[in-house]
């Protein structure tokens, strides 16, 4: 799914005119004038691997089964060795089936739940290290340059987020290429939708950058982690589990990506410092996205 401008530099970009992703209300302003906005939908996917119910989750409804399958990947629940031969999804029943080529059963796993933060609350299983002992993360080189470059480029394509609000995004990068976007109600959703086309695509996370719009917290340190991306950037910011997770990791994360500003907090060792920020200019508040100045 391509979107005007944007049909050059994203293998997937965000469509907001795609129908069911968002819905018409009536209201009124400040001062008392009616006004019609757009807001997102959210409805629950329930997600099966195997004959085994694993979760329900809300989202905006786009691309079940990258969702599903990224989760179960990010959850440890499929193993790299493990093929999916199926991704049957009901949209009447609000269901997806994914099925595999190996026996299942996480009845343990399942029975251990954490509840993760922010928006549209997301929920892990097991241990949330486990899986990633001994990992060694490529030592993939960042330029700041790459950074100014992703973010405007990131900033200015038509979006969910700049149409409605409400949404998160998050981005797979090459170098100063935005590769593919995934938009979702929370953050957690739209990086394992990225984790999904990542396994069934076969594309390596270890040349990559994650670019979000959400907090760093330490589920997405752990599920760029688990994804093999060695890079983690966003617009907002920090949490301290998510950067005492990432130093252990070895995993570089940068926050508080807003026009010439951002701020290094692990992995500084891959930053190369190759842009002088006073040559980049602040943000067109046109394009600035909402909650920017908070």
């Amino acid at each position: 799914m391509t979107n005007g401008d944007s049909a050059h530099k994203f293998l997937i970009a965000p469509d907001p005119s795609a129908q069911g992703l968002t819905t018409a209300v009536t209201g009124q302003d400040q001062f008392g004038n009616t006004v019609e906005i757009d807001v997102v939908e959210e409805r629950p996917l329930t997600i099966f691997l195997n004959g085994q119910e694993i979760v329900t989750a809300m989202t905006i409804g786009d691309y079940p089964d990258y969702l599903a399958i990224g989760f179960l990947a990010n959850q440890g629940m499929l193993a790299a060795e493990e093929t999916v031969t199926a991704a049957d999804f009901d949209e009447e029943l609000e269901t997806i089936v994914i099925r595999t080529d190996q026996t299942t059963n996480y009845e343990e796993k399942l029975a251990k739940k954490t509840r993760t933060s922010g928006c549209a609350v997301g929920t892990v299983f097991g241990d949330m290290m486990e899986g990633l002992e001994g990992l060694e993360l490529p030592q993939t080189q960042v330029r700041s340059s790459w950074l100014y470059a992703l973010a405007h480029q990131i900033n200015t394509t038509p979006s969910l987020y700049l149409s409605a609000g409400a949404i998160h995004g998050t981005v797979l990068c090459q170098q100063d290429r935005p590769l593919v976007y995934m938009e979702d109600v929370g953050r957690h959703n739209a990086v394992d939708k990225i984790a999904g086309w990542m396994r069934a695509t076969g594309t390596d996370g270890g040349d990559k950058i994650m670019y979000t719009t959400g907090r760093l917290t330490s589920e997405m340190v752990i599920k760029c982690a688990s994804m093999g991306i060695p890079v983690l950037v966003s617009r907002s910011g920090f949490t301290a589990s998510g950067v005492a997770i990432a130093r252990d990791l070895g995993l570089t994360i940068i926050g508080r990506m807003r026009g010439r500003r951002f701020t290094c907090l692990s992995g500084e060792d891959r930053l190369v410092r190759d842009a002088d920020p006073e040559r980049v200019p602040e943000e067109d508040k046109k394009n600035r996205r909402k909650g920017a100045a908070k």
